[in-house]
């Protein structure tokens, strides 16, 4: 899914201010670093406490707060170029009567777009109260950091489907490659502790 490009909301800006918003950016870099890049979320009462002595609405230092929880959306898009080959996988794992599987890799000199797939029977009662759940991949073998991007994907009923741009290529023998799908729930990427864990090379 490719992000639209981002346009200022205005030509204007206060250039004596220009020294403050760095020190803003140095702080976010700051806190970043000092939490490990894991900074939770403040409580109720630190929002509150921090809405009255600055002078703030709590729903805006919510919604600056939360921000922070999503840096790693506004990654740079990876766009595979140079179609190679597709490579077949099927690789499945059940649980629950759900069915996961990746059917196939596409292959690109860039990068490497694998194919994750949902099926289960969906009957009429659970229609109502049917939650959506997303998966986020990370990738383990052979020495190398993968960056894995998620295009997201649809269905609909028993059927939903993903797909993942993996960069640098993932090499053609998968000998020793894992796939981890981590399940999370929107908006802010809570995991759910499930994980679907596929072998490549079993």
């Amino acid at each position: 899914m490719k992000r639209m490009s981002f346009e200022p909301p205005t030509d204007h800006y206060d250039t004596k201010i220009e020294s403050i918003d760095e020190q803003i950016c140095e702080l976010m870099a700051h806190r970043k670093e000092r939490s490990n890049n894991n900074p939770g979320f403040p409580t109720k009462q630190l929002i509150s406490k921090w809405s009255i002595k600055y002078h703030f609405y709590e729903d805006f230092l919510n919604s600056v707060f939360s921000h922070f929880l999503n840096e790693e959306i506004y990654r740079p898009d990876i766009e595979p170029k140079g179609f190679l080959r597709n490579i077949p996988v099927l690789k499945s794992f059940e649980k629950d009567n759900i069915f996961y599987s990746v059917t196939f890799v596409r292959q690109f000199k860039n990068a490497s777009v694998v194919h994750f797939n949902i099926d289960k029977e969906v009957f009429d009662e659970e229609l109502p109260i049917q939650e959506h759940t997303f998966f986020d991949l990370s990738i383990e073998g052979k020495g190398t950091n993968y960056d894995c991007q998620n295009n997201f994907g649809g269905g609909s009923g028993g059927h939903h489907s993903f797909t993942f741009t993996v960069s640098p290529a993932l090499p053609d023998d998968f000998s020793n490659i894992k796939l981890i799908f981590k399940e999370y729930k929107v908006p802010y990427q809570k995991l759910t502790g499930f994980e679907v864990v596929i072998k490549m090379d079993d």
